[in-house]
């Protein structure tokens, strides 16, 4: 089934807020819905599944890897009516075209990325993708040195805060990064 028009659902937030899985979760209604739904995710994502969105959790959804933002106007299915787009942050500026382009066909368009790198500065295109959503959601998680509202992504090396001239790109789950408060969040060199 075709939507009268395209949308851009943004969904983001700190690590291990639940992003992915709103995206799951969405994307599994759609095709409840009988709409055909896409995924497309980075090549450079293969923490937990390489042709799989993959949640903390362990909910996951069938995805294409793709090494460019350009890959997925390739690689769109034309019967698609639902494209999904896991971890935004790590594609190149291009995406944001990309995803203008697919809600300009009629898609609707869930996207899922980091706001912030672990310096807690902005990440790559998320800024820019908040703020052409026609929807966003801003999820937190909890921290994990105090347990209150998480809203930033420590990365830890050796078990101490990442120094603010590290990589701002290094892929890892729990065994590198941590959900933190505004507080706890702890940027080393800033």
């Amino acid at each position: 089934m075709r939507h009268q028009y395209g949308s851009v659902e943004v969904i983001t937030g700190s690590m291990f807020c639940g992003k992915t899985e709103e995206l799951i979760r969405r994307l599994r209604r759609a095709t409840i819905a009988k709409q055909k739904v896409q995924v497309f995710k980075p090549v450079i994502d293969d923490r937990y599944s390489y042709s799989k969105v993959r949640s903390h959790s362990g909910a996951d959804f069938e995805a294409f890897p793709v090494n460019t933002s350009g890959e997925i106007l390739e690689k769109l299915d034309p019967t698609a009516t639902v494209v999904g787009i896991d971890e935004a942050q790590f594609f190149d500026d291009g995406i944001v075209d990309v995803v203008s382009a697919l809600a300009e066909r009629d898609l609707r368009v869930i996207v899922t990325g980091l706001d912030t790198d672990f310096r807690g500065e902005p990440f790559g295109c998320m800024p820019t993708l908040m703020a052409k959503a026609d929807k966003l959601d801003k999820l937190s998680a909890i921290c994990m040195v105090c347990g209150e509202p998480a809203s930033r992504t420590q990365r830890l090396v050796n078990g101490s805060p990442a120094h603010y001239d590290d990589p701002i790109v290094i892929v890892g789950a729990s065994e590198m990064y941590e959900a933190r408060c505004r507080r706890c969040h702890s940027v080393p060199r800033k």
